[in-house]
């Protein structure tokens, strides 16, 4: 099963269909290019990326 990605959030979901972040269910697998974020709160990365949770999230969303 593809990896989805919120398209709200960008969050990468394995399973389910619902977003555990947002709580959205308009999810897509087209997406590329992912970041992962291990610490929210320190990264910079993050930051600029508004991203308040640590995960794996899509760096662009193709639709």
């Amino acid at each position: 099963m593809p990896e989805k990605a919120c398209k709200k959030c960008r969050l990468i979901i394995s399973q389910g269909d619902v977003c555990p972040i947002c709580g959205s269910n308009e999810l897509t697998t087209k997406w590329s290019g992912y970041v992962v974020i291990l610490d929210a709160e320190k990264s910079e990365i993050a930051k600029k990326l508004n991203i308040k949770v640590n995960g794996r999230y899509a760096l662009s969303i193709n639709e």
